[in-house]
């Protein structure tokens, strides 16, 4: 197919911004300014099916229990994105969030599982809608399912750790900003999954750190004792928390839970990562 010149030149100016926000997520852990500042974004990493190369893409995502959904739009071209074809051929992928990465699987979703989920994912985001009508092909929906512990090969264990309470800062700034901006109608279906996929998280977290990390370090260090019978009662505030927000999401539920949660991994970075 001919290429021309303006075709070539937009092509040049997409590759540049796309270089740049990705060079910028790699810099700030995963952060970026405006406009993708509220967006959820990774990067997957695939194998060129071409040139057996890896390939980088920024993408959009969705938590989806335990796995991740990204939506291949290629941003309502006529052809699916190179990154598509890329993981058809070889589903083994990398996956980086910013404060963590790991090798993940690639599943395409297929029939009437794809649909309710593309279905969801444009109530949360009417665009994906407008995409799918412009175009005759089916957008792909892609799942990406994890084989290892995210931040298992990262680091220290303590740098680990630490990296896992920026994710869950992160991902509590992300909801709090969608529901605010969610309007009176209330969350949609992924939405209120972005809210129980965080607290199912915080609670596998907790209960890691209540029933090995906790006793590990009192054994050690029974000095720590007080410090650790405080943060447990803490853990115990923040599940009861968690609790409500499984039932009813609301601003002000939200707001208090990162009120909490804030305060407590302050005090626990300060009080344990002396001796991690």
């Amino acid at each position: 197919m001919h290429i021309s010149c303006s075709d070539t030149r937009k092509k040049r100016i997409l590759n540049d911004f796309t270089a740049q926000l990705i060079d910028e997520f790699r810099a700030n852990g995963g952060r970026v300014g405006a406009p993708f500042e509220n967006a959820r974004l990774l990067l997957l990493t695939t194998t060129g099916a071409r040139t057996g190369q890896p390939r980088t893409a920024i993408l959009g995502y969705y938590p989806d229990g335990d796995r991740i959904l990204i939506v291949g739009s290629a941003g309502g071209s006529p052809k699916h994105p190179a990154w598509y074809h890329n993981l058809l051929a070889d589903p083994g992928v990398s996956v980086d969030l910013g404060v963590y990465s790991y090798p993940a699987k690639a599943v395409v979703l297929q029939g009437a599982e794809r649909d309710e989920v593309f279905a969801r994912l444009v109530e949360a985001d009417p665009g994906w809608g407008k995409y799918q009508a412009g175009v005759t092909r089916t957008i792909p929906v892609v799942a990406l399912i994890a084989g290892a512990p995210p931040g298992a090969s990262r680091g220290s264990f303590a740098e680990a750790w630490k990296s896992i309470h920026v994710a869950f800062r992160r991902e509590l700034a992300l909801i709090r900003h969608e529901v605010a901006t969610s309007g009176t109608g209330g969350l949609g279906a992924q939405l209120r999954i972005n809210c129980l996929t965080v607290c199912q998280g915080l609670h596998y977290h907790h209960t890691g750190e209540s029933t090995m990390l906790f006793p590990g370090l009192e054994e050690q260090h029974p000095e720590l004792a007080d410090v650790i019978a405080g943060l447990q009662q803490e853990h115990d505030q923040i599940a009861v928390l968690i609790g409500r927000l499984e039932k009813a999401v609301t601003l002000d539920q939200v707001d208090e839970l990162i009120a909490q949660l804030n305060a407590h991994l302050d005090r626990e970075e300060a009080e344990l990562l002396p001796y991690l």
